[in-house]
């Protein structure tokens, strides 16, 4: 799989959201994220979806009224990866072969 690539935004949304895989209504997502403009807070909204990393309840998200009423959660396909993304420290290293050469 592809080593995926998170800008602020994105990691901000994440971090307010979780990666436990519990939902967040968007009321508080919009207060655990008070740094980010509105167009900010949507584009990363959209782009995360897009992507498949987000889930939402709602289809269509036009504005923060929107937001505020939807639910969000990250896609637990993803949830591994993304947590890596956003500490590189948890990557895996490759693993040792068990098997031990004799001679």
């Amino acid at each position: 799989m592809p080593e995926i690539h998170l800008d602020g935004a994105e990691i901000t949304v994440l971090k307010a959201i979780g990666l436990g895989g519990t939902s967040v209504s968007g009321d508080t997502l919009i207060e655990r994220i008070p740094g980010l403009e509105e167009a900010e807070i949507m584009d990363t909204l959209r782009g995360l979806i897009t992507l498949g990393y987000l889930m939402s309840d709602k289809r269509s998200l036009y504005d923060l009224k929107d937001v505020a009423i939807a639910n969000f959660h990250v896609n637990s396909g993803y949830a591994r990866e993304l947590k890596e993304a956003l500490d590189p420290r948890l990557r895996q290293k490759p693993r040792k072969s068990r098997r031990v050469r004799r001679e």
